[in-house]
């Protein structure tokens, strides 16, 4: 049985006392009865404060929005996988959709930042997605099937082992729009069996999180899918009433 995650990524956003906030209104929300893992990505600045706010709490896991290839050197900017561990990060998002649109991270440098974080020992949710122009032209396996391959191919299938997966609709992403349960249950069953042709148990094992708009209203209908396994959250996870529904949703 695969544990539903909930992972918010908070982009670029926070102060410190936003920061305070939010995390004790999500600390203050959870209990024992909740079955999701739950992990939030903050902006890299706020890991020290977040590292004292859950100093006495296990409930929340911490993630990065990225991850160096590189252990150290002339890379203005970056952070590698040591420096995160300092701060108990157990979680590396990589590929993110933005990363690739705004910061021009190709299929390579994905593929070479995921295998770094997988040499660390932490965890990589490796982000896969189709532009609009791209499903309306009927594109999406053909794209979430490259920037699969851009890893499989380079590291083998065995590198998705112990890792996350998100399929992230660009369309869908900050737009208000999301996918139904049918057609994003439509796509994630594609992974899975991709995998599957593959490794058979990565692919029964593997977690594949939603990440188009995701929100307290729409959480239960996609997380109750059967390859869904719970969901990238953008903006909903800057709230925390709103990330605590999707939370509960995984019950």
């Amino acid at each position: 049985m695969r544990q539903t995650i909930v992972a918010g990524n908070w982009k670029l956003n926070g102060t410190r006392d936003s920061v305070k906030n939010l995390i004790n209104g999500i600390k203050n929300g959870l209990d024992n009865n909740d079955k999701a893992c739950v992990i939030i990505s903050p902006v890299a600045i706020h890991m020290g404060l977040i590292l004292k706010l859950l100093s006495d709490f296990s409930g929340i896991k911490v993630g990065s929005q990225n991850a160096c290839a590189n252990d150290s050197g002339a890379y203005t900017g970056e952070l590698s996988c040591a420096m995160l561990q300092e701060y108990n990060v157990e979680y590396v998002i990589v590929g993110h959709s933005e990363r690739r649109s705004l910061f021009k991270e190709n299929d390579d440098d994905v593929a070479n930042r995921f295998k770094a974080v997988k040499d660390s020992g932490l965890i990589p949710i490796l982000c896969v997605g189709e532009t609009l122009e791209e499903r309306e032209s009927d594109q999406t396996e053909v794209i979430i099937s490259r920037q699969l391959d851009a890893v499989i191919d380079k590291f083998g299938v065995d590198s998705l082992q112990n890792s996350v997966i998100a399929y992230e609709p660009v369309w869908a992403i900050g737009t208000g729009k999301t996918a139904t349960g049918e057609q994003a249950q439509e796509v994630h069953n594609f992974i899975r069996q991709k995998i599957a042709k593959l490794n058979q148990v990565i692919s029964d094992k593997i977690q594949i999180l939603y990440g188009g708009s995701v929100n307290g209203g729409n959480a239960k209908e996609l997380f109750g899918k059967n390859d869904i396994d719970g969901g990238l959250i953008g903006g909903a996870s800057l709230k925390a009433d709103e990330f605590l529904k999707i939370i509960k949703a995984a019950n």
